[in-house]
């Protein structure tokens, strides 16, 4: 790893300063691959890994933690859904461990935001739009990640090159850009919209520590630039993803029968999270209530953890979804988290040094 005093000055953002990681490079915090392992490699390798907790019950959550704790002293952080019926539980779970960071894949309540804060734990949310971004700072968050249309997973139409700089002049907290990601150029175009680091998620899950299957991650490097679709027919919500044969299945199927499928994947949600039929209740009012959702969209908001447990769990590609951005058509090859991030800000370095000659 490079030595901190090696360190190109314009490379020590806030973004390092506020976390305590070396460089403003964030691994997304994706479900069934942001595990404990992946997180770890990358808080050592100086990036701020994160846990994607979304897709574990509190037992799973606990178990992770504890594994980053016995593989790193560098800091990281947990994403979370804020509308999970156990959030106040896993707020204070992150608390208790002394986790650095705390990250939130909808918008964090308010209240959650101000009991992490108390405690030391910086906020994180993603957003996808300004008027949410204006939001969340206004509620006390220390940063947040923004995401252009370019990323992989749930995504917005903005492409990120836009919506970067518009969250940037609309918020005085650090910007982190996610959405088209990979290397030290585009670290280096970020810092240069007034970002303070990038985060990566598609480039990550190629990576050695990712859980992923290595079937799965061929497709992902043999993939272009045009081979992804975004798409709403999955969970009711834009959705970016490889586009294969299941998927081109549901998106010419009658709405009946992609209900009918929603509603299998529901309950097999329940048996993967152990989540009780009250608590999936819960949580469906939840989404009702603060997203607006409609009961289709409540029972397709089941879809997308079981599908990716299909493919990024057990491999069966065409039996589930392939989440990722259009970055993967520049992504060539699997490299270590310590690779990747070394490369990248090797990349950034050299770019910095030619422009001051």
């Amino acid at each position: 790893m490079t030595a901190a005093a090696d360190l190109h000055p314009a490379l020590d953002t806030k973004l390092c300063r506020m976390t305590g990681c070396k460089y403003p490079i964030v691994q997304s915090a994706m479900g069934w691959v942001a595990t404990g392992r992946l997180c770890a490699a990358t808080a050592n390798a100086g990036a701020l890994g994160f846990i994607g907790s979304a897709t574990m019950d509190l037992k799973q959550l606990a178990e992770e933690i504890a594994y980053v704790k016995d593989h790193t002293d560098q800091p990281f952080g947990v994403n979370m859904r804020s509308d999970a019926p156990d959030a106040a539980e896993r707020v204070q779970m992150i608390i208790k461990s002394g986790v650095k960071v705390a990250g939130f894949a909808l918008a964090p309540k308010e209240k959650l935001i101000k009991t992490l804060k108390d405690a030391g734990v910086a906020c994180i949310p993603s957003i996808g739009a300004k008027r949410h971004a204006e939001k969340v700072a206004s509620w006390g968050a220390d940063a947040l990640i923004v995401q252009g249309g370019e990323g992989g997973g749930h995504t917005g139409s903005i492409a990120t090159t836009v919506l970067l700089p518009q969250i940037v002049d609309a918020v005085d907290i650090p910007v982190i850009a996610a959405g088209g990601f990979c290397d030290g150029r585009g670290l280096m175009a970020a810092l240069s919209f007034g970002a303070e680091g990038i985060a990566m998620g598609t480039r990550f899950l190629l990576t050695k520590e990712s859980p992923v299957p290595e079937n799965v991650k061929a497709i992902y490097i043999k993939a272009g630039v045009g081979d992804t679709v975004a798409t709403d027919q999955v969970d009711g919500h834009q959705h970016r993803m490889i586009r294969n044969g299941f998927v081109d299945k549901l998106l010419t199927s009658p709405g009946w029968k992609n209900a009918l499928l929603a509603l299998g994947n529901a309950l097999k949600l329940r048996g993967l999270t152990h989540m009780s039929l009250t608590d999936m209740m819960k949580q469906g009012w939840s989404m009702r209530r603060d997203h607006g959702y409609g009961l289709a969209q409540v029972v397709m908001a089941a879809n997308t953890p079981v599908l990716l447990r299909t493919t990024m769990v057990e491999g069966k590609t065409e039996f589930g979804i392939l989440p990722g951005g259009q970055v993967m058509g520049l992504i060539n090859e699997i490299e270590s988290c310590d690779e990747l991030i070394q490369r990248v800000v090797a990349e950034a370095t050299a770019i910095l040094d030619r422009f001051q000659r």
